[in-house]
């Protein structure tokens, strides 16, 4: 594809200031593919931060994908309280990994359409297991993405469906997972939902909000 001027400087930008390891904010045993699964289930509407305090009691506590499918409900849920939403997200948790067990032999798969099968994902969680565990090209949408890709017209959506496909369509393959990782560090040290440091920013010739509110 033809990468224009705009994204190969943003692209540039975010590759000094905060590199190109594909490293993943959730902390996981790489042997075990369904920890990050059940991490990224916990971090909807949770900091990344919470949820590690809470996975290293939790995937102590339950060593194997047996015993989350073994698991009481109502244990799980006082286990991952501070979480927030944990009613649900225990029963997805516990359901998911029955589901793992019963219909994929305890892999968790690689295909979209088989990992959004899964209680409680849905394509925000299936391209972080999609990316993190298969390096397969996929760009997740969080919230520090879908707000800086609409500030840098990437997108006029909140639809993280229709973010999706439009930043697909303006970043180079080789550059989806680390478009996440990157944007969620410059979300969080410069461009914030709330009073975002623009003096600081080194793209702002690209944003509408800096246009707008400056």
């Amino acid at each position: 594809m033809r990468v224009s001027k705009k994204t190969t400087e943003i692209i540039s930008y975010l590759s000094e200031r905060y590199g190109t390891d594909l490293r993943c904010f959730l902390h996981f045993n790489k042997e075990k593919p369904y920890e990050l699964l059940f991490a990224t289930i916990l971090s909807a509407q949770c900091t990344d931060e919470r949820v590690n305090i809470v996975t290293e009691q939790l995937f102590k506590k339950y060593e194997t994908l047996e015993a989350f499918a073994n698991a009481s409900l109502s244990e799980m849920e006082n286990d991952i309280r501070s979480t927030g939403f944990y009613h649900n997200k225990a029963k997805n948790i516990i359901a998911c990994a029955r589901e793992l067990i019963e219909k994929y032999d305890g892999e968790v798969p690689s295909d979209i359409d088989e990992l959004t099968k899964l209680p409680g994902v849905g394509r925000k969680t299936a391209n972080v297991i999609r990316g993190n565990i298969y390096e397969i090209p996929s760009i997740v949408v969080d919230t520090h993405v879908k707000r800086i890709s609409n500030r840098l017209s990437y997108t006029d959506s909140d639809d993280p469906v229709k973010v999706e496909q439009d930043l697909e369509k303006s970043l180079p393959k080789d550059e989806w997972i680390l478009w996440n990782l990157q944007i969620i560090s410059f979300g969080r040290e410069i461009c914030t939902a709330r009073s975002p440091k623009c003096e600081l920013c080194g793209i702002k010739k690209y944003c509408r909000y800096s246009e707008k509110n400056h």
